[in-house]
């Protein structure tokens, strides 16, 4: 994608088709003349009177507990610098939006129109009765110390400056990681910090604090080794130079056994690595280039570990770690600062996790048999859901410990999991989904090419890394559209299947679907006819290996799809039908919901068996599968044929799969409603579990539930997913949307990786 495209497509995802990226909404019932009268007045005076004797009730009747304002002036905004408080705000309502998704916190963005200290620090204390917590953002150096100093000191809620804070907490707890994996000791290494900004500062402060030696430290500026003898030296600079007589960064890393970088891309060359002592650390945390490259760093020294700012290597430093789980921690004991003993618990909290089994959700996530302790994984994946049952609880604790803490927590186990439970509105799902797409890419045959919806889903694989688009349709049509939308053509295969160019290839598939099926009534030129077709042609060239999935059914019903599909490419080996399940993306998480397109009024035998397989998907995302056998009915409370063989479908299942966690028949409020379960039917086997999967008695109900819920609720969906096939076929919805284009593309990728290894492991075994 061209710069320009990719600053168009920024610009549209911020303004269309609501400006903006966070928005205030309801937390109580408004229906009703009598809602509104307990929500405002003359309701809303009981609670301001409670207030008003005790001013801690303000926790109790509204949202202060768990809202938290970033504030910013705009000084120093990513890598833009001093842009002024409105054109910070998009940074501003991204900070929000990563709160809200990987802790449940709530978020108001606040710029304030002054770089003077003292008028911002007084806006700061002036609205500071709205919140529970402060988040400091983009605040330039030096003035950034002394706004937290003071801040700290004068406000009784939690407050923390991230970019000072964020990356210091992370990079320590890998830190101490990659020392103990280099048997080296913290108070022994010699460390170069390159960078002296806030994170810089804030990354050696808390160093030392785990034992790291004044002495063993050099840090360097824009101008080279901050030394005793420079002139005009901010207090913070002042603090870290050093006698030393270097000059240079070269200088500094002779012998050095860690290399902390905060400065600019491309400013360590491999000699310099060469020169560090034996088993060096290097954090290269530069964005969105490190000091050094990382695959050139691994190449300069085999015994290197090394970490960046990157997700597309091993050990990233990322800031989404730490905040969000910090602020969740001290909100929910109502510190009254975040102190040195609540950073120093995260630390350890997340140097703890790493060293800790892998939940296999996280290993299929990014691709991985088994993460495992070691160089190329020191710290967390941010997609890792442990953290938010891990470091909110220690961050409380110690908040308690040291004497911060006005509502100490009692139960940790219902604490836990109450932040658990915070989780199920957070659909990192799609993220996992793509992450994962994007460590192996496959090559994905567009059917519908020539769609522009579909057009754009390609280019955002394409631009993405999730998958190696093939489109077929009007070339013609195919370029004047791609032109339109700045995607490069040389990027991507296009494939005209009615194009003379392409009739050798037609005629090859033609000969092998003919041999396949000539006595069925196939002949060699109805053969060579239908690869004009490009969902014949489509398939075939998955079925012969020259893509590796395929997306259609943009454009046409799902039946008429569905036939080639089947026609070429059949059933997977033990298979007996095919199905589809889609996942919606609910507030209590995703929710897998089969049969939606295929089986019409599916027998109890097709049920256990649509069962079965999506089990297997669910699986496939890293989920362990709770399913409901949904019916109008409940445990033979009716005993008409159409809840009976949902009754034997479940019986079978229990019969011949004893492990798999599925029970039923159960109206659907039961399945959901574990408290309505628990008191009615407590021999069910869902008792105490989250039900993640829905199978329903027909596809009238399956598709008209996941229809419902998409447009009602405006839950998003990712389907309809296709279990059963040969190859990775996956067929969308009439009119699908661009991102369930992609989403789809996604699955199919995955889907590829999976048939792949498991081809891969039936050849070793033969």
């Amino acid at each position: 994608m061209s710069k320009q495209s990719k600053r168009r497509e920024a610009l549209i995802y911020h303004a269309k088709p609501t400006p903006g990226k966070i928005k205030v909404v309801p937390t109580k019932k408004y229906a009703t003349q009598r809602d509104l009268s307990l929500a405002y007045s003359p309701g809303v005076a009981e609670p301001c009177l409670e207030i008003e004797k005790d001013i801690n009730n303000v926790y109790k009747y509204t949202a202060k507990g768990n809202l938290v304002a970033v504030i910013s002036n705009g000084t120093a905004v990513l890598g833009l610098g001093n842009i002024g408080p409105e054109a910070s705000k998009p940074v501003m309502e991204g900070k929000g939006l990563l709160f809200k998704i990987f802790a449940d916190i709530d978020v108001f963005d606040i710029e304030v129109g002054t770089e003077n200290i003292e008028e911002f620090i007084q806006t700061v204390k002036n609205i500071a009765p709205t919140f529970g917590g402060i988040n400091l953002e983009d605040i330039k150096a030096p003035e950034a110390f002394e706004i937290e100093r003071r801040l700290k000191e004068e406000l009784d809620i939690p407050l923390m400056h991230d970019d000072q804070h964020g990356t210091a907490i992370i990079s320590a707890a890998a830190l101490l990681n990659a020392l103990e994996l280099s048997k080296k000791k913290i108070d022994k290494v010699k460390i170069v910090i390159n960078g002296a900004g806030a994170a810089a500062i804030s990354c050696t402060r808390l160093y030392q604090a785990f034992g790291a030696k004044r002495e063993n430290i050099v840090m360097l500026d824009s101008k080279g080794v901050i030394r005793n003898d420079r002139e005009n030296l901010s207090s913070e600079k002042a603090e870290y130079s050093t006698g030393r007589n270097i000059s240079t960064l070269v200088e500094a890393m002779k012998g050095a056994d860690v290399f902390i970088g905060l400065s600019k891309a491309d400013v360590v060359e491999p000699e310099m690595l060469v020169s560090m002592a034996k088993n060096p650390i290097v954090f290269a945390m530069a964005n969105p280039d490190p000091e050094i490259a990382y695959n050139k760093a691994i190449a300069t020294r085999k015994d290197i570990i090394m970490a960046t700012g990157r997700s597309d290597h091993p050990n990233q430093v990322n800031n989404v770690l730490g905040f969000p789980y910090i602020f969740r921690g001290a909100l929910d004991v109502r510190a009254t600062k975040i102190n040195e003993a609540m950073k120093m618990a995260a630390v350890k909290a997340l140097a703890k996790l790493a060293k800790e089994s892998v939940p296999e959700q996280v290993n299929i996530a990014y691709g991985e048999t088994k993460l495992t302790f070691g160089k190329e994984y020191i710290i967390p994946k941010p997609f890792d859901p442990r953290l938010i049952a891990e470091v909110p609880p220690a961050v409380a604790k110690a908040a308690m410990e040291s004497g911060v803490a006005k509502e100490p927590i009692t139960d940790w186990e219902k604490y836990k999991e109450s932040l658990l439970e915070r989780m199920g509105s957070d659909n990192k799902i799609v993220r996992l989904l793509m992450n994962r797409a994007k460590l192996n890419p496959k090559r994905v045959v567009f059917a519908e090419g020539d769609q522009l919806a579909v057009l754009k889903a390609a280019q955002i694989a394409h631009d993405e890394g999730i998958a190696k688009p093939i489109l077929l349709g009007r070339r013609e049509t195919i370029k004047r559209l791609m032109a339109e939308i700045e995607f490069d053509e040389h990027d991507v295969t296009i494939i005209d299947p009615k194009s003379e160019k392409e009739d050798s290839r037609k005629n090859k598939y033609a000969k092998v679907y003919w041999e396949q099926r000539k006595r069925r009534g196939i002949t060699y030129y109805s053969a060579q006819r239908l690869m004009r077709e490009r969902n014949y042609f489509a398939a075939m060239m998955v079925n012969e290996g020259d893509a590796d999935a395929l997306i259609s059914g943009y454009s046409r019903n799902y039946p008429s799809v569905v036939k080639p599909m089947l026609e070429l490419i059949g059933l997977a080996p033990g298979a007996t039908r095919i199905a589809t399940t889609n996942i919606m993306m609910t507030k209590r998480g995703p929710m897998f919901l089969s049969d939606t397109s295929i089986n019409i009024d599916p027998s109890s035998k097709d049920l256990a068996k649509i069962a079965q397989m999506t089990s297997k998907v669910i699986k496939m995302f890293g989920m362990q599968p709770v399913m409901a056998m949904i019916s109008y009915s409940n445990f033979g409370s009716s005993n008409n044929e159409r809840a009976s063989k949902v009754r034997d479908a479940v019986a079978f299942l229990h019969r011949h799969y004893p492990d798999l966690m599925v029970d039923g028949e159960l109206q659907t409020d039961f399945a959901l409603n574990d408290e309505m379960l628990r008191e009615r039917f407590p021999f069910s086997k869902l008792v105490g579990k989250k039900v993640n999967a829905l199978i329903f008695p027909n596809l009238d109900s399956a598709n008209i539930t996941y229809k419902l819920l998409k447009e009602l609720n405006e839950a998003e969906s990712i389907g309809p997913i296709m279990m059963g096939m040969r190859k990775p076929v996956h067929i969308l919805q009439l009119g699908a949307s661009v991102d369930e284009i992609v989403n789809m593309t996604s699955v199919a990728v995955v889907d590829a990786q999976q048939k792949e290894k498991y081809e891969q492991e039936r050849a070793k075994t033969k």
